[in-house]
């Protein structure tokens, strides 16, 4: 308290003159302080504030709470129309066999209602719809789904820009008109699914997004909210490759070689600088396994793929 004071009567003291008075500042500040500690106090000089901003990272850097989603908004807008592209040739085409495999593990079926999240230019939901093109004589839809049976596809993502891009290699495969083969594109953040309804989905998928989010426990929530009883969540995401030697090689060529190719190919090393920066904030897998249970989920599991580089964690809903 007394330390206190005296910071904002030493802003004071500038305004005595020590010839007047004969009493140092620092003495005279100490002793008005001692006699009246509230009179003096100095609107124009106030106390130095203690920081409560709540922060959070944005690659390496911290950055206000508020201005992550914006700045992750800027990334993916800078690289939407060259997302594909990159995402082959920074894993050598191996991101699609990690996608084969979750949709595998989802085992669609045309009567499923699936919200896939961060879905941005469209893998995951474009393969889900050839994995429910298999099962013959349900469909009611060009695209498999049994839309009068609750089938649908609904792909979200927080970026107008990359929901575009899928927007647009959906139609090349199933037309115009994607509203009334089951398929729609919503304009949504994970931490706040408002335009889904609670307990309204069989299935939710978010594959390489988590990391992007602020608030990765709440969209956990969030996505337990909207789905039904019995239904299931995925989460695929890059994650911590466990042997030294493989980690060690796997952090060069992310550091060095990544970038490089975001450069080259999108004009933009700074954005795939940040993508790489991501990667090393995401939890580890037990911790991201922990995660799925405090949010509620049940049956919680992961498997890793290329030696955990990416993992893929599932869980349940019973509600």
């Amino acid at each position: 308290m007394l330390r206190s004071l005296v910071g904002s009567e030493m802003c004071i003291r500038d305004r005595v003159s020590t010839q007047s008075t004969g009493i140092p500042p620092s003495s005279m500040a100490l002793r008005r302080a001692s006699f009246h500690p509230l009179r003096h106090l100095s609107r124009k000089c106030p106390m130095r504030a203690l920081s409560t901003q709540r922060t959070t990272h944005f690659g390496n850097s911290e950055v206000p709470w508020e201005d992550k989603e914006k700045l992750v908004h800027s990334v993916f807008s800078s690289v939407a129309s060259k997302y594909d592209i990159m995402n082959d040739l920074m894993s050598g085409g191996v991101h699609r066999l990690w996608k084969d495999e979750l949709i595998k593990q989802l085992n669609p079926t045309p009567y499923m209602k699936l919200l896939d999240v961060a879905g941005g230019t469209g893998d995951i939901g474009l393969r889900f719809l050839d994995h429910v093109a298999g099962y013959y004589g349900t469909q009611t839809t060009r695209t498999g789904l049994n839309v009068q049976e609750g089938g649908g596809l609904i792909v979200s993502d927080i970026n107008a820009d990359m929901l575009k891009e899928g927007e647009k290699r959906f139609e090349e495969v199933y037309g115009q008109d994607l509203d009334s083969k089951g398929v729609s594109f919503m304009v949504g953040d994970a931490m706040d699914l408002h335009q889904i309804p609670d307990s309204s989905v069989d299935a939710y998928t978010i594959s390489f997004g988590l990391r992007n989010v602020t608030d990765q426990p709440q969209a956990l929530r969030e996505a337990f909210r909207v789905l039904k009883d019995r239904g299931r969540l995925l989460v695929m995401e890059f994650s911590h490759v466990e042997n030294p030697l493989l980690r060690t090689a796997y952090q060069q060529y992310s550091d060095h070689v990544i970038p490089e190719i975001g450069n080259a190919v999108a004009g933009d090393r700074g954005s795939y600088k940040y993508l790489v920066e991501s990667i090393r904030k995401m939890p580890t897998q037990q911790k991201l396994a922990e995660m799925l249970s405090d949010a509620g989920f049940q049956q919680v599991l992961y498997r890793n793929l290329t030696f955990g580089v990416v993992a893929i964690h599932s869980g349940s809903v019973r509600k």
